[in-house]
């Protein structure tokens, strides 16, 4: 059975990950399209799932009293994290499915420029090249699909995550004392 306090705070900071996540893909979306390809933006919702997971362990830790196992520590992560996950991607396959599905060829369409731009600098192979774009262009990476796809991937980073911060955020035993 799990522990009231670890499904309550999993449950809340799961909703308030899920939230920020989506508050900043609207706001890529209102402020500028351009947003969804730059580096910093993947690297502040990466930062999503550092500082809140952070607060949400620390503040789980406290109110156990400082006796947090591994368990309870990647549980309650893991819960938070999960949830998180699934509201940011139910509003993205909303937004782009559903509110604006046109907004998915302006995508692809940077996307491929970027791609482009990045493998000139790398002197990828031209051949290589356009075979990585015609598989891009034959799939829709925000289609509903895909989106589910790509929130696995996501959990399981998560995941391995969860793991490294449940051990750095659990009690010490008594032997480790």
């Amino acid at each position: 059975m799990i522990n009231e306090i670890i499904k309550r705070n999993g449950l809340t900071y799961g909703i308030i990950t899920g939230v920020i996540l989506s508050l900043i893909t609207a706001a890529m979306y209102a402020l500028d399209i351009n947003l969804f390809i730059a580096w910093w933006t993947t690297l502040l919702s990466f930062s999503v799932f550092i500082i809140v997971p952070i607060t949400l362990l620390s503040q789980t830790k406290k109110e156990l009293n400082g006796v947090f196992s591994f368990k309870e520590a990647f549980t309650t992560y893991f819960i938070a994290a999960v949830i998180g996950v699934l509201i940011s991607v139910t509003f993205k396959i909303v937004l782009f499915n559903f509110i604006d599905p046109s907004v998915k060829a302006t995508l692809l369409d940077l996307t491929i420029k970027y791609l482009i731009n990045t493998s000139e600098k790398f002197g990828v192979p031209a051949s290589s090249l356009n075979e990585t774009i015609s598989k891009l262009r034959e799939t829709d990476p925000y289609s509903i699909v895909e989106q589910l796809k790509g929130s696995i991937f996501t959990i399981f980073f998560c995941g391995i995550l969860g793991l490294i911060m449940a051990a750095f955020f659990k009690s010490k035993s008594s032997s480790q004392e």
